[in-house]
């Protein structure tokens, strides 16, 4: 076994012209949910999907969730699994939609061309999340090339929707589908990290997004005094969310950087389209990210109370709705997962892992909430869903290598 592990870490260390390719491949097949404006994650679900059989892979398993507003009428999900010595499991979760470039100038070339640096790749999905399907690609690739039949069996889950909850995409296939995982299985999420891999995510904080519409009256800019402002008001309120949600829940904990719990107003809809109109209707999000200990619903409550606050000072109405929701996860740092990927991390990157909790959420929250013990690990540079976002050729072959410790020597695990 170790000859057959050896093997596979020299030829994944000879892979630099592959991970080109496959993430050029990749960014050049936009996949953006119908909430960002795309038509889903069909092409690219098609993509690896002949990847997949081109490499050997037989056992390709595909659950779509049905979708009205993308033109196949499904979000793709692909499970494809490669037998080892034993049933158990090494599961390797990565998702094929991405977020839009958003301001095209602020990108030193095209979003969905790979442009190539020395080490680094740029472009749209480079890092969030194809280095992980890529390493999952080479992986299964290298197997097959070297007829190598793991200790472990090896599960690759290619999903839709990360980027807007997950409905379609990882939610939907636990739920149509939850005989695919075993508690005794390993779960590893390649979607968070740090720049030299010695981050091992365990938790996850609360997600909270928040809707609030305030209504006002609407009328003439030069005689203001006939309505009532409702975008000044809600500029009221986006400060009161701000310091008022600071000061209730200043609660700290250390795992998590920042240690506290975030409340961020962002999303901003537009109201009039004229300038010489008092809006009578103005809607803003706030985003919170809550440590494990703060209550959501006393969240919700304390927002609400901050709005009838302002409701009073401006005379307006203001109404705040759940747009999505998420309880905290975590697994223990004693957990398999956790142990093997230390491990692993040790011999491939030379470092030692430390356990951290995060403020972003991964699809590790849904697997947690079932009870199957879910680590989040990349080596990555955290440049997602910026303008030039980049990603590391060596890193994606590092990482590879990792997953092979674990998957040819579960001695560790």
């Amino acid at each position: 076994m170790h000859k057959d592990m050896d093997a596979l870490l020299r030829g994944l260390a000879g892979r630099e012209d592959r991970v080109v390719a496959l993430q050029s491949a990749l960014t050049a097949c936009p996949a953006l949910g119908p909430d960002n404006g795309g038509d889903g994650e069909e092409a690219k679900a098609a993509l690896i999907t002949q990847w997949l059989e081109a490499f050997g892979v037989t056992d390709i398993l595909r659950i779509d969730a049905p979708d009205s507003r993308v033109p196949s009428g499904q979000r793709p999900n692909l499970v494809a699994r490669i037998p080892g010595k034993e049933k158990r499991t090494l599961w390797l979760f990565g998702h094929m939609d991405v977020v839009p470039p958003g301001d095209l100038a602020a990108w030193q070339s095209d979003p969905w061309q790979v442009r190539r640096e020395g080490d680094l790749l740029f472009g749209r999905g480079v890092e969030d999340n194809q280095q992980a399907i890529t390493s999952m690609l080479l992986l299964a690739e290298e197997l097959h090339q070297r007829h190598v039949v793991p200790q472990l069996s090896l599960g690759l889950v290619f999903m839709a929707d990360e980027e807007t909850g997950s409905a379609y995409g990882l939610e939907y296939l636990l739920k149509t589908s939850p005989e695919l995982f075993s508690k005794n299985d390993l779960y590893i999420v390649p979607d968070a990290g740090a720049r030299r891999g010695d981050v091992i995510e365990v938790a996850e904080k609360g997600q909270l997004w928040l809707k609030v519409r305030t209504t006002g009256v609407q009328c003439h800019a030069s005689t203001p005094q006939k309505g009532r402002n409702a975008f000044l008001a809600g500029a009221d309120m986006a400060l009161a969310c701000h310091n008022g949600l600071r000061a209730a829940f200043g609660d700290t904990n250390t795992l998590f950087n920042p240690p506290t719990s975030t409340f961020v107003p962002g999303k901003h809809e537009a109201n009039v389209p004229n300038i010489n109109t008092v809006p009578g209707s103005d809607v803003f999000y706030v985003d919170c990210r809550l440590l494990p200990q703060v209550d959501p619903q006393a969240v919700l409550d304390k927002v609400r109370a901050l709005a009838s606050e302002v409701e009073e000072r401006h005379g307006v109405q203001i109404e705040v709705s759940v747009v999505q929701q998420q309880a905290a996860s975590s697994v223990a740092e004693t957990s398999p997962v956790v142990i093997a990927l230390s491990a692993a991390v040790a011999r491939v990157y030379g470092v030692e892992a430390k356990t951290l909790g995060i403020g972003g959420a991964t699809v590790a929250a849904q697997l947690r909430q079932r009870d199957l013990a879910a680590a989040v690990w990349s080596c990555l540079a955290s440049t997602c869903h910026q303008p030039n976002e980049s990603s590391s050729i060596a890193a994606t072959i590092k990482d590879a290598q990792v997953f092979t410790h674990i998957l040819m020597n579960p001695a560790h695990v």
